[in-house]
């Protein structure tokens, strides 16, 4: 798919479909996040069903298994349908499906509800994602990226802030906002068309990409960029699904330091993840990559020191920034790998491995917190990420001493 050029020079901000693109990404994070503070309401109002406490909280993650499930399908289906109806139709049903909680009868049906709304998410980033590979290359594909997670940061704040008052009147108010999506439904049939233009206007690929999308050279590297984000994540969220523990062990209120520790950590990422664009330009990104690993590295080697304020601070600003340039990069290398037609495809592996990393972080490293404790898990994270960034570091200098070599 051929890029438009409208996409080039324009400011991002100025752009509607960039402005499109950047609140569905924010989807993502309205998914899980947003009926959080009304879950023990929630829960006090069905106390009559049999195994309410697990089904209400089981409703946060419910829509992430959704996601490991058929993501990769929905990648296939950009590749094969068109990426412009499958986000059209991904935020359609994320809308209908995100508000029924508001008026289903019982929670069974709710959490039904919740695996729909999985199945949006996924229809919606795989074909997100993959239209930013297509409409957007260079400096302006990274400085969309860098603002991507930003207004995934900073949106979160809203949602959360926004549900917490809706919850203060009643439990079902918060599925409410899961209808905002529609508003965008006008800037996204905008790409639709855009689309289906392009789609006339080119008539075949070059022989280059046919060569490349038929050999399937994408797909290892594309697995491996995968496996990478899986494990990133899973450590990275050690922060929202371990903190509160953390806190509460060591003489804490949870409830506020979590408020709190989180807060730095989105805001961080979110003011790093701005000037993604101006680091990945000026050191590329295997080096970009190198920084953020050694960032977040430094974060959780920040927390194994001593459970006080300053660490906490320092540690969650560290984790937070260092997540703000790893992201964008994992997605920025994932569209650099993919041949156009199989952007839709790469998108859905990244996809399915971001969710997997939250789904199996719990599983994973509890066991170890509960064995060894808080300090040592920490510094398992912290060596791992430091792992990761030598071997970016690597990727980095290796090229440069086989070009020695050969001269």
């Amino acid at each position: 798919m051929s890029q438009s050029p409208e996409h080039t020079h324009r400011p991002l901000w100025r752009d509607t479909v960039a402005v499109g693109l950047l609140m569905t990404a924010t989807l993502k994070i309205m998914a899980n996040a947003t009926i959080s503070p009304a879950l023990p309401a929630l829960e006090a109002s069905f106390s009559e069903e049999p195994m309410a406490a697990y089904l209400t909280r089981f409703l946060v993650s419910a829509p992430s298994l959704s996601v490991v499930l058929v993501a990769p399908f929905a990648g296939l289906a950009a590749d094969r349908f068109g990426r412009g109806p499958l986000l059209l139709a991904g935020v359609i049903l994320f809308a209908v499906a995100g508000s029924a909680g508001s008026y289903l009868p019982d929670l069974n049906a709710i959490l039904a509800s919740r695996f729909l709304l999985g199945i949006a998410v996924a229809l919606t980033m795989t074909a997100q994602v993959a239209l930013v590979g297509d409409l957007f290359s260079g400096s302006n594909r990274s400085a969309f990226m860098g603002w991507q997670v930003a207004a995934v940061n900073f949106s979160g704040f809203f949602y959360i802030g926004f549900a917490g008052l809706l919850a203060g009147t009643s439990p079902r108010l918060p599925f409410l906002i899961y209808a905002l999506p529609l508003f965008l439904v006008p800037l996204l049939a905008k790409i639709h068309r855009e689309e289906r233009q392009r789609g006339r206007a080119q008539t075949k690929t070059t022989s280059d990409e046919t060569r490349l999308s038929g050999s399937r050279s994408w797909l290892l590297p594309a697995i491996s960029v995968g496996l990478l984000t899986m494990v990133t994540v899973m450590l990275f969220f050690l922060m929202p699904s371990q903190l509160p523990y953390f806190l509460d062990l060591n003489g804490f209120d949870s409830a506020t330091g979590t408020a709190i520790g989180l807060g730095v950590l989105t805001l961080t990422g979110g003011a790093v993840a701005i000037l993604f664009k101006r680091v990945s330009d000026a050191l590329g990104v295997p080096a970009t990559f190198a920084l953020g690993f050694t960032l977040m590295a430094a974060g959780f080697g920040a927390l194994a020191l001593e459970a006080v304020w300053p660490t906490i601070l320092a540690g969650a600003s560290l984790v937070g920034a260092g997540y703000g340039l790893v992201q964008p990069s994992f997605l920025m290398l994932a569209l650099q790998i993919a041949p156009a037609s199989r952007r839709g495809s790469v998108s859905g592996i990244v996809t399915t491995a971001m969710f997997l990393g939250q789904v199996i972080s719990p599983l994973v490293l509890t066991p170890l917190i509960l064995s060894r404790g808080f300090p040592v898990t920490f510094i398992v994270a912290a060596t791992a990420l430091g792992l990761c960034a030598l071997a970016a570091l690597s990727a980095l200098l290796l090229p440069q001493r086989l070009r020695k070599r050969t001269t």
